[in-house]
């Protein structure tokens, strides 16, 4: 039935500070960057007179992720993203080196919610931490 995940999608109220954190930060490529709109589009967001720009980035095993940011209409700004809201709260992430990462992008002016910290089950290291407009973006280490 399912192949397989083709990719996440995050709204941005910023897209140029969402790409300085998901491009030079955690390393994505911009693969393509569209305006988009029309019935279409209204159609199937459920949405009128929708205007998007969208800006779809991968990594070098091609998994994706798509930035959208509304045009029209306006997202509303200031509204708090829980970890414990219904829908889809947070991406992760896996990296080769979680202490690194973490010094590189608290570095760098990126909130965490915690350093990286060993599972319970001591499979993985984790370290949670927010893009610009505070979506949660979950880091982790694959211990051998």
């Amino acid at each position: 039935m399912i192949k397989n995940i083709r990719h996440t999608g995050i709204v941005v109220n910023n897209i140029d500070r969402s790409l300085e954190f998901y491009c030079d930060m955690l390393g994505f490529e911009i693969k393509k960057d569209n305006l988009e709109s029309g019935e279409y589009l209204d159609l199937f967001l459920d949405l009128n007179d929708v205007k998007v720009r969208t800006v779809k980035m991968s990594l070098k095993n091609q998994d994706m992720i798509e930035l959208l940011c509304f045009q029209d209409p306006h997202r509303k700004s200031g509204t708090a993203i829980g970890i414990n809201n219904i829908g889809c709260t947070h991406v992760a992430l896996t990296v080769e080196n979680l202490q690194d990462t973490y010094e590189a992008l608290a570095g760098g002016g990126v909130r965490f919610n915690n350093p990286p910290t060993l599972s319970q089950d001591g499979k993985a290291k984790v370290a949670f931490c927010q893009d610009p407009d505070g979506t949660f973006v979950e880091l982790v280490e694959e211990m051998s």
